[in-house]
């Protein structure tokens, strides 16, 4: 049985072509969002604004007037995750 090898493929087949064909056989598998596992793994640098924010919601569920609000905590908690995920996120989008 006959078998190319690379350099006969590559008489075949523009440079380009080659270069590509991983590419194209990975086109097919659904990508996966980074993100999150930044998120998962920046999580836990963040704790003091998840306490923060967790101590803010057991004062809000005792509040019957229903004015208060944890919305400022909150932002805080994630854009600490955000700030912590951001470099190593467009690091890999590079």
């Amino acid at each position: 049985m006959w078998r190319l090898g690379w350099l006969d493929w590559a008489r075949f087949y523009s440079e380009e072509f080659l270069y590509r064909i991983p590419q194209l056989i990975m086109a097919d598998e659904e990508p996966v969002d980074q993100k999150k596992y930044f998120e998962d793994a920046c999580k836990p640098k963040c704790v003091r604004a998840w306490l923060e924010y967790q101590g803010c919601v057991k004062r809000v569920e005792a509040d019957e007037t229903g004015h208060k609000h944890c919305t400022g905590q909150y932002f805080d908690y994630w854009q600490c995750v955000d700030k912590c995920v951001a470099p190593k996120l467009f690091e890999k989008l590079k």
